[in-house]
């Protein structure tokens, strides 16, 4: 019998570190956001592009969910060039890692 193994999230899930998931996770609330704010403001992409400062091509590729195109920095521009307030939210991790040690100098 195996025992399932369960994660926070998805990118938990796939993600090789950490560090990686935590990014993701931060990329695809951005991206979803962006989406939103895009279909429920009604516009089209070519002019949601022009105030992104990005091509049509590229908001394409925003819009079919190319996480992997884009950066956290492109998005938190995209983001506040839409009227967002992207921020982060620091919060322990319900995990317990292990403290890094820090090497005496």
């Amino acid at each position: 019998m195996s025992k399932e193994q369960r994660f926070a999230s998805v990118w938990d899930a796939i993600e090789d570190t950490p560090q990686q998931a935590a990014s993701m996770r931060a990329r695809s609330e951005l991206m979803m956001a962006l989406q939103r704010w895009v279909k429920d403001g009604g516009k089209t992409q070519a002019e949601a592009a022009r105030l992104f400062g990005i091509t049509q091509p590229r908001m394409s590729d925003l819009m079919r969910g190319k996480i992997g195109l884009f950066s956290l920095d492109a998005m938190m521009d995209m983001a506040t060039a839409a009227g967002l307030d992207p921020h982060i939210v620091i919060r322990k991790s319900p995990k317990r890692h292990k403290e890094p040690e820090l090497a005496a100098a």
